[in-house]
C-alpha cells in the first residue's frame, strides 16, 4: 500500500508546526518568561532552540522520510541488522499515549472556558468567584468528562478520514483561525492604557532582572523551554516526516517550523503581558495564569465577554492542534504494525485513549487524594512525559542519527540535505556527536532532579 503523502508544503509546514504549538506555547511560555526576567530568557530561548531544537527536529523528520514509516517500523527500516533501537519506537508510542492521557483534559478545559465564556458564565463575577467556575469544573467529574470525550471523539472523526481530507484540511484552517485569533488578540491588548509597558517587560533585555531572577536559572529554564516547546523524542514529528515529499532540506523545514511555533509564543505573550500590565495584574502568576489571572483580566475590559471567549478559542485551537496530530501518530503505528485501516484503527484508539483519560480526569475530584511519587495523577504523567521520555527519546534519537552503531551521520546528513534549501554544515558532526548529548543529557538530569 502506498504512503499516503501531504498534499501540499503548506499542510506539511502547518500540520507539523500544529504539532509543536500546544498549551506549552501559549500558557507555559509567557510564565516561565514572568518569571524569569522577561527578556533576556527570550533571547536565550531563541538561542537554544537554533542550537538545539532545529538539529534534533531535523533528526526525527529524517528517520521517518528515509524509512516512510512510523516510530517502530522506521527505526526497523534503517537500523543495522541485528540492532534492537526500534524497541525505542514502542516508547514512542507509549509515550504519545501517555501525553493523551492528560492532554485531553487539559484541552479539555479550554473547550470548557470557551463556552463558557461565549455563554455569559462569568458575567457580573467578581474575585474569589472567578476562581470557584474553574474549581466547579474540576470538581465535577462529569463535566470534566464531557470536556475531554469531546477532545477524543473530535480528533479521532478527524483522523479517520485520509491524511488529505482529514488531518491537513482540518488543521490548515485551524491554524489559520489561530494566527488570525494571534493577531486581533495582540492588537487589542497593546491598545490598552498602559499595555507597552507589560511589552517592554517581555522583549527588552534587561540583564539586571535575570540577574534578581538568577542568571543560572534563567539560561536552564529557556534551554528547557527550547527543548520542550517541539516535543520531541516520542516520534510525534516522525511521522509527519513519513509523509513528507523530498523537495526541501529538513533544516529548511525545521527552520520554519521552529519559527512558526516561536511565533505564536511570542505573539501569546505580546496578549497577555499588556493586558497584565495593563490592570496591575503580576505576569509571573505561574499555571493559575490562565484560568484564575486573565479571566479577571478579560472582564475587567471593555467587552471581556467577547475577548475571554476569543481568547480560550485560541487556547482550544492550540490544544487541539496537538491533540489530532498525536492522534495521527497512534493511527499510522495501528496500520503500520497491526495492518488496521483506518477506520479500524481510529475507533480502537478511540475507545482506548477515552479509557487511559479517566484517571487524569478523577484525579482532579473523585481520585484527589491519590499521590504517586508526591504527585497528583495529571503530574506524574506529565512528569514520566516530559522528564523522562521527551529526553530520553531525543537522546536515542541524536545517537541513531550521529553514531556508527546507528543509522549513521552519513546517511542522516544525505537525508537531511536531500532537496532545495539550507544544507546541514559536515563540520557540526563533533558538535552533535558530543555537545548535543551532554546538553539534553543536563536537561534530562535536572528534570529528575527534586
Amino acid at each position: 500500500m502506498d504512503r499516503e503523502r501531504f498534499q501540499s508544503r503548506l499542510g506539511f509546514l502547518l500540520v507539523s508546526a500544529g504539532c509543536a504549538v500546544g498549551i506549552g506555547n501559549v500558557w507555559k511560555f509567557p510564565y516561565v518568561t514572568g518569571q524569569n526576567g522577561g527578556g533576556v530568557f527570550v533571547l536565550f530561548y531563541l538561542l537554544f532552540l537554533v542550537a538545539m531544537g532545529v538539529p534534533v527536529l531535523t533528526m526525527e523528520l529524517a528517520v521517518g522520510r528515509a524509512s516512510r514509516k512510523s516510530a517502530v517500523l522506521g527505526y526497523k527500516a534503517l537500523e543495522p541488522a541485528g540492532s534492537k533501537w526500534h524497541l525505542h519506537g514502542w516508547f514512542c508510542v507509549a509515550g504519545c499515549c501517555l501525553l493523551m492521557m492528560y492532554y485531553t483534559t487539559v484541552s479539555g478545559w479550554m473547550l470548557g472556558y470557551f463556552f463558557k465564556f461565549a455563554g455569559g458564565v462569568f458575567d457580573g463575577l467578581e474575585g474569589a468567584a472567578v476562581n470557584g467556575v474553574f474549581d466547579a469544573m474540576r470538581a465535577s467529574p462529569v463535566e470534566m468528562i464531557v470536556w475531554m470525550a469531546i477532545t477524543v471523539l473530535g480528533g479521532f472523526l478527524v483522523c479517520s478520514f485520509k491524511l488529505q481530507s482529514g488531518l491537513e484540511r482540518i488543521t490548515k484552517w485551524m491554524m489559520l483561525g489561530l494566527l488570525g485569533l494571534i493577531a486581533v488578540l495582540a492588537v487589542h491588548s497593546l491598545t490598552l492604557p498602559g499595555g507597552l509597558e507589560g511589552v517592554k517587560f517581555y522583549l527588552l533585555p534587561d540583564f539586571g532582572r535575570a540577574m534578581d531572577a538568577g542568571i543560572g536559572g534563567v539560561i536552564t529554564a529557556a534551554m528547557n523551554q527550547a527543548f520542550f516547546t517541539l516535543s520531541l523524542g516520542i516520534a510525534a514529528m516522525e511521522v509527519f516526516g513519513s509523509y513528507m515529499k523530498r523537495d526541501h532540506t529538513l533544516t529548511s523545514e525545521a527552520v520554519r517550523i521552529c519559527s512558526l511555533d516561536t511565533f505564536v509564543a511570542l505573539m501569546a505573550g505580546l496578549i497577555i503581558f499588556p493586558a497584565c500590565f495593563s490592570f496591575g495584574v503580576e505576569p509571573d502568576a505561574g499555571p493559575s495564569l490562565i484560568f484564575y489571572t486573565l479571566p479577571k483580566v478579560f472582564l475587567g475590559m471593555a467587552g471581556g465577554r467577547l475577548w475571554g471567549a476569543l481568547f480560550f478559542l485560541f487556547m482550544t485551537f492550540a490544544s487541539f492542534s496537538t491533540v489530532i496530530a498525536v492522534f495521527e501518530n497512534l493511527q499510522a503505528n495501528a496500520i503500520d504494525n497491526f495492518g488496521w485501516n483506518r477506520k479500524k484503527a481510529a475507533v480502537i484508539n478511540c475507545v482506548f485513549i477515552l479509557l487511559a483519560s479517566l484517571p487524569c480526569v478523577l484525579g482532579n475530584n473523585l481520585w484527589s487524594g491519590v499521590r504517586i511519587l508526591g504527585r497528583d495523577v495529571l503530574d506524574f504523567e506529565d512528569f514520566l512525559v516530559s522528564n523522562l521520555l521527551l529526553p530520553i527519546g531525543s537522546l536515542v534519537y541524536l545517537l541513531f542519527c550521529v553514531t556508527k552503531w546507528g543509522w549513521g551521520w552519513d546517511k542522516y546528513l544525505a537525508e537531511a540535505n536531500a532537496g532545495e534549501g539550507i544544507k546541514m554544515p559536515r563540520w557540526l558532526k563533533p558538535v552533535f556527536q558530543f555537545v548535543l548529548p551532554i546538553l539534553v543529557l543536563v536537561i534530562l538530569i535536572q528534570g529528575l532532579l527534586p
